[in-house]
């Protein structure tokens, strides 16, 4: 009696040791689904698409003639000789690669900047533009002392809100771009900039505004500039894309350069993704303007503070190939002419899509702005139903505010791409 009592009880043991798990409530059972990337969500319905003459125009990547990825030969070049030295895998500084932020800043600031030859900019190798964003939105929730908003233009990369909500910063907006005219609202911009507390913290696109490709022109900066300077506002500039806009280094770095020269102070995410095509190797840089070599210090001590939890140390690779390329003069002025092609290709893509819509299908609409804005991104100006018909009826793909890539646009679509576009905007 005893034994079947102890074999009866070792059964139940075990049959509650069976149990299935989801007879208990799941510890991330009230974890919610979140939405869809837009951006991958149009990849994906590209992808699943079987028609020959589709399209992607959702991708942020350079694509060349043929809608290819491209690999410059200046970082195949570096790339070579990186790996011929066979150098060791040892963990960067938690700062980066000297000399790639040494080189970095000189290409933002201008080799004759004053706070760089005085040694006041303190700056760091982050992982991309993304983690500069990052880094800086930290810096800023942690140390500025005026404000814990940061205003962001509207619209604007779709990562920044995220980005700095993350960090502790609220988000904020001010007016930019304008529906009607598919341009700028300066006059808007300007209004909201200087209605702002003093001192409040204002984010900036250098050049190639993403994602509506529409910057305001060399006297329109230096109106913000004032405005900014009067208010005693924090800029935050974001470049991602310098050279690659116009296809000139020191053009599109006008405006940070610009807002220095006048004694504003700013700090500065870089990316090398788009200007030399390092993508993957998520190489950038963070940096800020300081008053005197010794506030430098105590700002890049802060930063090595910040980073350490972070990441503790940034990737090497891409970050000695950016390095020797921006340190060799031979390998230098090869990037340059590099980027030039690569800006060059999509400024003729779009006059191509516009000759081709105004002067050839004879298009009734107005499509200026296509060649006004600069950069890899367009706004067409077009409905979200509009997109809609460019998807289902001619297998044109592209996020629902109308926004395409320019780089996905080749000799061999843009007839396609532009027929298509005159059809459901007439």
């Amino acid at each position: 009696m005893l034994s079947r009592t102890i074999v009866q009880a070792s059964r139940s043991s075990r049959a509650l040791r069976l149990t299935p798990a989801k007879a208990f409530a799941s510890t991330w059972a009230n974890v919610p689904a979140g939405p869809p990337d837009p951006i991958l969500g149009v990849t994906e319905a590209f992808k699943k698409d079987t028609d020959s003459k589709k399209i992607n125009l959702g991708v942020g990547a350079y694509r060349d003639e043929k809608g290819k990825p491209f690999v410059l030969p200046s970082v195949r070049e570096a790339e070579e000789s990186i790996v011929k030295a066979k150098y060791d895998k040892e963990y960067l500084p938690i700062t980066g690669f000297g000399d790639f932020t040494k080189n970095a800043a000189i290409l933002a600031y201008g080799k004759d900047s004053k706070p760089l030859q005085e040694g006041r900019i303190a700056i760091t190798q982050s992982i991309s533009g993304t983690g500069a964003l990052r880094i800086g939105g930290a810096f800023l929730e942690r140390f500025y002392p005026h404000s814990k908003s940061i205003y962001l233009p509207t619209p604007t990369w779709g990562n920044h809100i995220p980005i700095f909500k993350d960090s502790g910063l609220k988000v904020e907006h001010y007016r930019y771009y304008d529906k009607k005219t598919v341009g700028l609202d300066f006059n808007g911009m300007k209004e909201d900039i200087e209605g702002l507390q003093d001192k409040s913290i204002v984010l900036l696109h250098a050049c190639a505004h993403n994602p509506t490709g529409v910057d305001p022109t060399k006297e329109q900066w230096k109106e913000i500039a004032e405005i900014v300077k009067k208010k005693n506002h924090f800029v935050f500039f974001d470049m991602a894309y310098q050279g690659f806009a116009s296809g000139d280094i020191d053009a599109d770095a006008f405006a940070p350069r610009y807002f220095v020269s006048q004694g504003i102070p700013i700090c500065l995410s870089q990316s090398f993704a788009k200007n030399m095509g390092l993508y993957g190797e998520r190489v950038g840089a963070f940096s800020i303007v300081t008053e005197s070599a010794e506030e430098k210090a105590r700002v890049d001590s802060q930063i090595k503070i910040l980073v350490r939890p972070l990441y503790s140390n940034p990737p090497v690779h891409g970050a000695r190939i950016a390095g020797s390329i921006l340190a060799d003069q031979k390998l230098y002025q090869q990037w340059l002419g590099e980027v030039k092609q690569m800006a060059d290709r999509i400024i003729g893509m779009r006059t191509a899509l516009k000759d081709l819509l105004v002067n050839e299908l004879g298009s009734k609409h107005n499509w200026d702005h296509i060649t006004n804005q600069i950069g890899m991104f367009a706004f067409l100006g077009i409905s979200p139903e509009q997109v809609e018909q460019l998807k289902t009826k001619h297998h044109v793909y592209l996020t629902k505010d109308g926004r395409i890539s320019v780089a996905g646009v080749t000799p061999d679509n843009v007839r396609h791409l532009a027929e298509s576009l005159h059809d459901v905007t007439k």
